[in-house]
């Protein structure tokens, strides 16, 4: 397919077009798919890494909002499985129990984007063995970063606590058309039937972990005080002397668990 963009990017759609094909078969080398595996391309865009993807993989689809470069996949490879759709939508549980499951994603992730696809992959990760997802290299860095520094955030924790992330190498400005303004770096998410602290979802730990990191270097007894009293709650002894920022993801889940024992969840 031609490296060339056939249109006008949207900055609305967050679009910067991959154009290096060495860079592309590198982030499609990523991917850890079986060639029988489901496979689910989210921002297709005109088709940069859906061509490669479409060869190798059988059961594959291409999730893509702008109707101008739906019409140029659909045009362009007629044979493909081309969706016009908001990720921020997509049916995920449908989706593979369309393709089969479980799905690997590979995703040139728009900047705007990228927290609700991580959050949404997260929330879905029973129907998800693997993601590999091109995002700007800041967040790469959140979600792989330690307790105690200054990437560790929520999206550390959350992603820690319900899978596997791996930064496996950045890519630079250069690649891209238009050029965004700023590094990008390729995370590969895996999930497994493991990923998760035992009995506790997502959204069993999300409320506690963004409440403490609002206020991330103080004390617990200080940052949830007004938190767990709005719910006739009280933060265990044990745990008000103790900063978020210096926590792991899994004394983050123990508290979840001690709150929700609270709760009566």
């Amino acid at each position: 397919m031609s490296s060339r963009v056939p249109f006008r990017p949207k900055q609305s759609l967050g679009q910067n077009f991959l154009q290096d094909p060495n860079m592309r078969e590198k982030i499609v080398r990523t991917l850890q798919a079986p060639p029988e595996a489901p496979v689910v391309e989210v921002g297709a865009g005109t088709g940069e890494l859906t061509e490669g993807l479409a060869e190798q993989y059988p059961h594959f689809a291409a999730i893509e909002i702008d109707e101008r470069a739906v019409e140029v996949l659909r045009r362009n490879l007629p044979s493909v499985d081309v969706r016009c759709e908001d990720v921020r939508e997509t049916d995920w549980a449908a989706l593979a129990k369309d393709l089969g499951e479980p799905l690997h994603v590979i995703s040139n992730t728009p900047y705007y984007l990228t927290s609700e696809i991580l959050f949404a992959l997260l929330e879905n990760r029973t129907h998800v063995a693997e993601a590999v997802l091109t995002m700007q290299d800041a967040v790469a860095d959140r979600l792989v970063a330690d307790p105690s520094t200054k990437a560790y955030g929520i999206l550390s924790v959350l992603v820690q606590l319900f899978a596997d992330p791996e930064r496996c190498f950045t890519v630079p400005p250069q690649v891209f058309s238009p050029q965004p303004n700023v590094s990008s770096a390729v995370v590969r998410l895996t999930f497994g039937p493991d990923d998760g602290p035992d009995g506790l979802a997502l959204d069993d730990v999300r409320p506690y972990v963004r409440a403490a990191f609002n206020q991330r270097r103080k004390m617990l007894r200080n940052s949830l005080s007004d938190w767990v009293k709005e719910r006739d709650m009280s933060l265990p002894h044990d745990w008000e002397r103790k900063r978020a920022e210096a926590l792991t993801p899994d004394q983050l889940a123990e508290l979840a668990h001690a709150l929700n024992e609270q709760r009566g969840v």
